[in-house]
């Protein structure tokens, strides 16, 4: 059992734009609010012997499917960042920090949108830092949360924890022993918490 009893799981990274279609939705789609849980998507990806579509032939059609989705969902036009996907160990990092304070939705919501929305490489410190003040998140308390080994070690084990539970990929939502990947699949775990 997790140690969020029975509440719904949202496992993201925000390096994944399917992450960002759906938190843009999660918290108005599911009955219940679930918890945000920031999770390596690489970590994933190295566990399980995968790699991200946006490395293969699919990236193409994956970059349209996005941009259908997130026109389709009333979102932004999305603007990629350049390079994409980067390295977002960071801004993970600072995920992980700021949920660990309350914070966790209000700055992943804020970094998706530094990312997608506003075609910001979240592997620079300062898009980071722009994200953690939209949320009134202090730079230098999230400086040196991002040096903390408590914060190092909460990413890897969320990372490990979800791994164990059966998620393979993000976006998912867990409920229960039922893990729901895919933005296109919370109207699906909506109706397993009615």
């Amino acid at each position: 059992m997790s140690v969020d009893g029975d509440r719904p799981v949202f496992y993201y990274d925000l390096g994944s734009p399917y992450s960002w279609l759906a938190a843009e939705r999660v918290n108005s789609e599911l009955p219940e609010v679930p918890v945000w849980r920031p999770i390596l998507l690489g970590g994933l990806f190295k566990a399980l012997g995968r790699q991200s579509w946006a490395t293969t032939d699919a990236r193409e059609d994956g970059i349209r499917e996005v941009e259908r989705r997130a026109a389709e969902y009333g979102l932004p036009a999305v603007r990629w960042p350049d390079p994409w996907p980067g390295n977002t160990l960071l801004a993970m990092r600072a995920a992980t920090y700021a949920t660990s304070i309350g914070k966790g939705v209000s700055f992943a919501l804020a970094a998706f949108r530094q990312a997608f929305a506003g075609g910001r490489d979240l592997s620079v410190p300062e898009n980071v830092m722009i994200a953690a003040a939209a949320c009134e998140l202090h730079p230098n308390a999230v400086g040196k949360a991002l040096a903390q080994q408590t914060v190092k070690d909460a990413l890897r084990e969320a990372t490990e924890e979800a791994l164990a539970r059966g998620v393979v990929g993000v976006p998912s939502i867990a409920i229960g022993d039922r893990v729901f990947w895919g933005d296109d699949r919370l109207s699906e775990a909506a109706r397993a918490l009615m």
